[in-house]
């Protein structure tokens, strides 16, 4: 236990409040942490009595997670965890006020200079002067890592891409009080979407739940287009099916169903509308399917942009979330109830960490795919072999792990039912609560992830080598075009002048020639 004496400040602090938060004393604590820990095991002992004790914390905070959000205690203690576990040791006591220092200048830097700051959100705009000189921040990394612990502000599986869109206008730094805004536009959406009625003439499955809802306000009008007829509506999305009810004279009418669940060959795509059919406005999507002679075309009218439209397409078109969700359930075999609803679960809280980053980026929308986990491992390179990692992690659960997706969702009565598992299903249970088992899990993943994102990367920076390359081509090509010209302007610049008389001599030869020409002509 003497090695406690190794751990930062910041380490021993937050060690002593999740030791406050289960309500038992830092030596015992610690003396099961060692008895489980295996000095040749990767990392410190100092970060993993860190993960140890934060692993701890979480499972005893998910119990009521609602209310520790809304007094933010769970963003606060979650925060100082990310913090002490990438400091965790006290030779990074010494180090930490001089790097914070060349934190702050370079922050300073990227906030004054960087060409995003005017498309950012008002909020990061405003509070980041207060940021770069007073407040610390935690990285990608240590971001990946809670969301190894609880998958609420992120996912393991996705942790680094949502990380690298919602620091970006911080300068890939996440500070407290936007991880708090977070964490709190999470909850709001949740109590948002436990207010939404369900669609008219619908009985939803006891594993369905409405995701999204748009139609309700006239600033957020959506139209069904019916070959020349019009009908407004309410478009309601589910984790199984799409739902539009048309307004009526005094209330909507049954709602017509898309079911987003079936293996069939169907697919969402943009499309124009108009006037009497005119396709003249990008802002409308069409569900095709072999069930149907003709697809469903519904618009999202907008003044100046097509925004509401993309949004939808990347949660309902046919190689998108929703539909790819079931895809990787049928490809994967979920028989167990548990299992899949974990599935679900997961893809729902996904969901929702999209709408709540809109509403903290209103101004710079980010990219929906970066939060979602099918849409964006089927666009990045071996995407398909980290789903299958994702599959056989999956399938190792923890029965009493309360930090479990379908465990916030119900702890935040969003989901009021509880799945047991089928009894013909055979499924591998493995009781793990503690971190350090639950690394052989997670390891494989994270590889997978890392390798995906490394090789992503890769694309994007000869995509951008190829465009600069593009551009300096056609560059270099006009120039060669100028300087072919150059005569011919060399040319006509000689007789401007001439005309002005700005060269006397000259312009008296020209008109001498001309007059003698024009007398002989007239001789001969």
């Amino acid at each position: 236990m003497m090695k406690r004496k190794h751990l930062s400040s910041i380490a021993n602090d937050v060690v002593r409040r999740c030791a406050l938060e289960l309500k038992t004393s830092v030596d015992k604590l610690a003396g099961e942490f060692e008895r489980a820990w295996n000095p040749g095991m990767s990392g410190t002992y100092s970060k993993k009595f860190v993960e140890f004790c934060g692993s701890k914390a979480m499972n005893h905070m998910c119990e009521n997670i609602q209310e520790r959000i809304n007094d933010g205690s769970f963003s606060r203690l979650t925060f100082d965890i990310m913090l002490s576990w990438e400091k965790p040791g006290s030779e990074d006591d010494e180090s930490h006020s001089e790097a914070v220092g060349k934190g702050s200048e370079d922050q300073r830097i990227h906030a004054t200079l960087s060409p995003e700051q005017d498309d950012v959100s008002l909020f990061y705009s405003d509070i980041m002067p207060l940021l770069a000189d007073h407040e610390p921040s935690v990285g990608e990394d240590a971001f990946v890592f809670l969301g190894s612990l609880i998958p609420l502000p992120g996912d393991i599986i996705n942790g680094r891409f949502t990380f690298e869109t919602l620091t970006a206008p911080t300068g890939h730094r996440l500070y407290f009080p936007a991880y708090d805004m977070f964490l709190k536009e999470i909850d709001k959406c949740m109590r948002h979407l436990q207010k939404q009625a369900i669609p008219k003439g619908v009985e939803l499955a006891d594993d369905e739940f409405i995701l999204h809802v748009e139609g309700t306000m006239a600033s957020q009008r959506v139209v069904r287009h019916i070959k020349e007829t019009s009908w407004p509506g309410k478009l309601t999305l589910t984790n199984y099916a799409l739902y539009f009810e048309a307004a009526g004279i005094i209330n909507y009418e049954d709602a017509l169903k898309i079911d987003l669940s079936k293996d069939t060959e169907s697919s969402v795509k943009p499309v124009s509308t108009g006037p009497w059919g005119a396709p003249l406005f990008d802002k409308a999507i069409i569900y095709e399917t072999p069930e149907l002679e003709e697809g469903i075309v519904i618009e999202f009218p907008e003044i100046i942009s097509s925004t509401r439209r993309d949004h939808w397409l990347v949660l309902v078109e046919g190689k998108k979330e929703i539909m790819l969700m079931h895809r990787f359930l049928r490809k994967f075999k979920f028989e167990a109830p548990l299992l899949a609803w974990e599935i679900h679960s997961r893809t729902i809280l996904a969901i929702i960490r999209l709408h709540a980053a809109r509403e903290m980026l209103r101004i710079s929308p980010p990219d929906p795919a970066k939060f979602l986990i099918f849409s964006l491992f089927e666009e990045v390179p071996k995407g398909d072999f980290v789903l299958e990692e994702l599959a056989e992690s999956l399938k190792v659960i923890s029965t009493k792990n309360p930090c479990t997706a379908s465990s916030i969702l119900r702890n935040m009565n969003l989901a009021q039912l509880n799945i047991r598992l089928s009894e013909g299903a055979k499924v591998k249970i493995q009781e793990k609560d503690s971190v350090i088992d639950r690394e052989d899990v997670h390891s494989s993943l994270e590889s997978a992830v890392n390798q995906s994102r490394e090789e992503a990367r890769a694309i994007d920076r000869a995509k951008a080598t190829t465009v600069k390359l593009e551009e300096e081509g056609i560059s270099e090509s006009v120039t060669v075009l100028m300087e072919l010209l150059r005569p011919l302007r060399d040319i006509l610049s000689r007789f401007q002048k001439m005309l002005y008389w700005e060269r006397p001599y000259h312009t008296i030869v020209v008109l001498t020639m001309t007059i003698l020409k024009d007398v002989l002509n007239i001789f001969n």
